[in-house]
C-alpha cells in the first residue's frame, strides 16, 4: 500500500472555509490529494487544483444527512460521492466502477484512507442482477450516468426495501421529472422527495417500496439508450 499523502492544502483551506470541521477537512483533503496525483495518469477529474476539487467534495457532502449504511456508489469514477460520504459518515461503501484503471485507483484510495468498503469492477446492468448485490443496500448514489430514468434503473435494483436512491441532477425539465416518477414506480420505488442543492441543481430521492421485477436492469447500455418512460 502507498503511504498516506499529505492533505492538499488548497482543498483543506476551502473545506474549512465552507464550515467543514478541521479533522474531517484533513481526511477529505488527503482524498483530494490522492485524486489529483492519480489524475496525472488517469482521467479522473477536470478540476485543476485542490480548491476546485473541494467544490465537488462539498457537493457530495450535501447528501450526508440522507445516507444510511451500506451504500453503493454506481459508476463511482473518482469516488464521488461515495468516498467523501464514507469518510464523513463512517458508512460501509461499495464502489461500482467498470473501467479497470479507475477501479484500481478506487481500491488504492480505500486502502490509504482506511475506509470500510470494496470496489467492484462491473457494469451496473450486470451487478444489479447478482445475488448479494441486488436488493442489498440502504442507499444508492450515482453521478453523470445518464437521464434521471436511466439512473433510476441503474440504482433502484440494488436497494433493499425501504432503501433510498439519491440522484443529484442538473436543471430538470417537467417531462424528465414526470418520467423518473413513472420509472420509479415501474422499478418498485416511489419519488418521495425533491429539493434544491444549489442554483438549478436538484436532489431526487427514490424510496424502494416493492422488489424490482426480474426484467430490470435491462442489458448493458439499454437503460441509457432507451430510458424508461422518457419519450
Amino acid at each position: 500500500m502507498k503511504p498516506v499523502p499529505l492533505p492538499d492544502p488548497a482543498a483543506r483551506a476551502a473545506l474549512v472555509e465552507a464550515g467543514v470541521g478541521e479533522g474531517l477537512a484533513e481526511r477529505l483533503a488527503i482524498y483530494a490529494a490522492l485524486v489529483l496525483a492519480a489524475n496525472r495518469r488517469i482521467n479522473l477529474t477536470g478540476a485543476k487544483d485542490g480548491a476546485a476539487f473541494a467544490a465537488h467534495i462539498l457537493d457530495a457532502l450535501t447528501l450526508r444527512g440522507d445516507v444510511r449504511s451500506p451504500l453503493i456508489d454506481v459508476g463511482s469514477g473518482n469516488g464521488l460521492p461515495g468516498i467523501p460520504l464514507a469518510i464523513a459518515g463512517a458508512v460501509r461503501v461499495v464502489l461500482l466502477e467498470p473501467i479497470k484503471k479507475r477501479a484500481g485507483f478506487l481500491e488504492e484510495a480505500l486502502a490509504v484512507l482506511g475506509l470500510d468498503g470494496e470496489v467492484i469492477s462491473r457494469r451496473a446492468e450486470e451487478a444489479g442482477r447478482e445475488p448479494g448485490l441486488r436488493e442489498a443496500f440502504a442507499t444508492a448514489t450515482a453521478r453523470a450516468v445518464g437521464s434521471s430514468p436511466a439512473v433510476a434503473e441503474l440504482t433502484v435494483p440494488f436497494l433493499a426495501l425501504g432503501g433510498r436512491a439519491l440522484l443529484q441532477r442538473g436543471s430538470l425539465a417537467e417531462s424528465e421529472r414526470n418520467a423518473v416518477h413513472d420509472a420509479a414506480l415501474v422499478l418498485g420505488a416511489e419519488l418521495v422527495g425533491e429539493r434544491a442543492i444549489d442554483g438549478e441543481r436538484r436532489l431526487l430521492i427514490l424510496e424502494k417500496r416493492t422488489p424490482t421485477g426480474p426484467r430490470f436492469p435491462r442489458r448493458d447500455g439499454i437503460p441509457t439508450k432507451r430510458p424508461l418512460c422518457l419519450s
